[in-house]
Parts: structure tokens; C-alpha cells; sequence
């Protein structure tokens, strides 16, 4: 047997013991879903969330995530929690994306014996999207801090928690997100120049497109620690704000950080290309994804989706993978779950 393979092996099986997971709870039919209401008080309400967990027989069976335009992915809805405490994984979700279609992702991460949640964060979220939102970037930390304290203090999930094992994944802005929480900060000056020098860029394209001043955004809010001590493991696929994290900040995470780009060199756009990003955190791994854009973490696409989306005018790339490359996307899917996955079983069995 390979090292690796050995090492994961390992990692998987304490993991499993320490949470009580049993073979056959780990079945992609033992993941159960439900979509609850926390509290938010930094945004002086409520958040909606969805909730992947280890479960046992019950619920009415769904495909998460299902829509025109993308494929959902199989859960039980409203099944009985399995027994056992299990890690928790808080999920950020991309500007302009939504936490269902992160279901192919949560539903793994569940099956492998995790509690997986996110929000969807008001005004960056697929139908609820602004360049002005989307600048308060402090907002969607806080996101995720809420959540996090609405699951470990509150029925039923504080019982199934094990709150020492606490991670975070985000992609794109949720990239940004969980970086934050793990202590990394951003430079809003930083941030301004490199729109300017990059005015192509997907994100500097959005703030263009609504009129925004980048350095109108409130500074101290933007530039402000959103660490969260009680997350202890992150993973970020292509982190949004890559070029304006300070290099201080970097250097001072005391947590692992797992960052994954997708796609090979020369092909990572500069809004996310992170492996000097990578470089500066101490306890770190980097890895890319051959054959992948940065839109091949979104959920499959429909057959005909496209032809949808070209017919609303639509034109967003949204199942638009690697011009000539033979991979699907469920087969990026697979590689980068398996990734992310390891990830967290190897930090949550440390």
C-alpha cells in the first residue's frame, strides 16, 4: 500500500472511531438534509441554512440542489441524525452562488461522517447579489461565526457537534471568507490598485458594472480581524481578494490551511491565483486542478442549460469547463471532494 493511501486510511479510521461512524452510515442514502433558521445578530435577524449530516433510516428523499439549470445531488430531507458526535464544517458559498449548489460537495463530506452547513449570505447570493454587498466582505464572516454559534448552542445539533473539531471550506469570495476567519486580513488600498491594474477581472468587472469605488468601502471594516479561534482547520479553492491579503496576516494563522487552485499554470486567473498566498502561511498545503476552470466547483449542469442560458441572455459561463479538455465536471468533482475531504479528516484526527 502506498504511504498516502496508508496515511488517509489511518486518518479516516480515527476519525470514524472517535465519532462512532460505522461502515454503513457512511453511505451516500445515510446523508440527511434539512434547511433551518438561525439567528443572526450582526445582521439583526435570521440566516437561512442547510445542514448535511450523518443519518439514520427516515425522511422523504430529494435531490438537493435541483433546478433549470443545475443537477441536485440525493439526501434523505427531515431524516433522524445518527447517533454520535461528528465534526462540523461550515461552507461559504461564492459571490453570486448559493449553498444548494454546493450540495455534490456537503453530501460526500457527510457521507464521510461530518456535520456540513452554510448560509446563504444576503446580498451575495444567486437572485440577492450586489457590487455594493459584495464589498462588505466583514458581513459573510460574521455569517459564518453566527452559524457556528446557532449549531453548538442549540437543540438538536449542539447534541451531534463535536465543537473541537471545527472546519471551514469556501470557494471564490468564500474562499476570502474562511481565510478571514482563520485570521488572514486584507489591505482595502491593495485591493483598489489591483483593480485598477486589472480591470478584467471577473470581480473588479462586478464593482465596475454597479458603479463602486473600491476605496469608498468602509476601511476599518474592511481591513478588521474576523478571526474566529474556535475553527480550527480551513480550505480555500480559489480564494477571491488573493492579491490584497497582507503578508503579516498570512504568516501569523495558526491553524491549517488547505488552498486549492483550479486549474494548471498559466490558466488560474490572477484574481485567484494563490500559491505565494499559500506560501506564507505557515502549516499549509497547495494543490491544483488540471483541466478545471474556476466555475467547475458549481454543481453539473442540466442537459440544455446552456442553450437555456444563451436564450436569457444569460452570459455568465456557468457550465462552461476547460475549452478542448476531456474532463467532466463530475470527474473534477470526485477530485477535488476526494482533496478537500483528506483535508479534513487528516486536521480532524490530529
Amino acid at each position: 500500500m502506498r504511504p498516502l493511501l496508508r496515511t488517509l486510511l489511518s486518518a479516516l479510521s480515527a476519525v470514524l472511531l472517535s465519532t462512532g461512524l460505522s461502515g454503513a452510515s457512511m453511505a451516500a442514502d445515510a446523508v440527511g438534509v434539512r434547511t433551518v433558521e438561525v439567528p443572526a445578530p450582526s445582521r439583526g435577524g435570521t440566516l437561512t441554512v442547510t445542514v448535511w449530516y450523518p443519518a439514520t433510516a427516515g425522511g422523504t428523499k430529494a435531490l438537493v440542489g435541483e433546478d433549470r439549470l443545475f443537477r441536485g445531488t440525493a439526501a434523505w430531507r427531515d431524516a433522524p441524525p445518527a447517533a454520535g458526535r461528528f465534526p462540523l464544517v461550515l461552507v461559504s458559498h461564492g459571490s453570486g452562488g448559493s449553498i444548494l449548489n454546493l450540495s455534490w460537495l456537503a453530501s460526500r463530506l457527510a457521507a464521510a461522517g461530518m456535520i456540513v452547513a452554510g448560509p446563504n449570505h444576503p446580498g451575495t447570493t444567486r437572485g440577492n447579489s450586489t457590487p455594493l454587498d459584495t464589498t462588505r466582505m466583514w458581513q459573510r464572516t460574521a455569517d459564518i461565526s453566527d452559524v457556528l454559534t446557532a449549531l453548538t448552542t442549540e437543540p438538536p445539533w449542539k447534541e451531534h457537534i463535536d465543537d473541537r473539531h471545527v472546519g471551514a471550506i469556501g470557494f471564490s469570495l468564500g474562499g476570502h471568507t474562511v481565510l478571514s476567519l482563520a485570521g488572514a486580513r486584507a489591505d482595502l488600498e491593495a485591493y483598489a490598485v489591483y483593480c485598477e491594474r486589472y480591470p478584467a477581472m471577473p470581480d473588479c468587472r462586478w464593482f465596475a458594472s454597479g458603479g463602486v469605488d473600491l476605496r469608498s468601502t468602509n476601511k476599518a471594516r474592511f481591513e478588521q480581524s474576523n478571526r474566529d479561534a474556535r475553527i480550527g482547520s480551513v480550505v480555500a479553492v480559489d480564494p477571491s481578494v488573493a492579491r490584497a491579503f497582507t503578508a503579516d496576516s498570512l504568516e501569523a494563522i495558526a491553524v491549517p490551511v488547505h488552498i486549492i487552485n483550479l486549474g494548471s499554470p498559466g490558466t488560474i486567473p490572477v484574481a485567484v491565483e494563490a500559491e505565494t498566498l499559500a506560501a506564507a502561511i505557515p502549516d499549509h498545503t497547495y494543490q491544483k486542478v488540471d483541466g478545471a476552470v474556476h466555475l467547475s466547483f458549481l454543481a453539473e449542469c442540466q442537459p440544455g442549460a446552456r442553450e437555456f442560458l444563451k436564450e436569457t441572455g444569460d452570459t455568465d459561463p456557468l457550465c462552461g469547463d476547460a475549452p478542448g479538455h476531456p474532463r467532466t465536471r463530475d470527474d473534477i468533482h470526485r477530485q477535488v471532494a476526494a482533496m478537500i475531504e483528506a483535508a479534513f479528516l487528516q486536521d480532524f484526527a490530529r
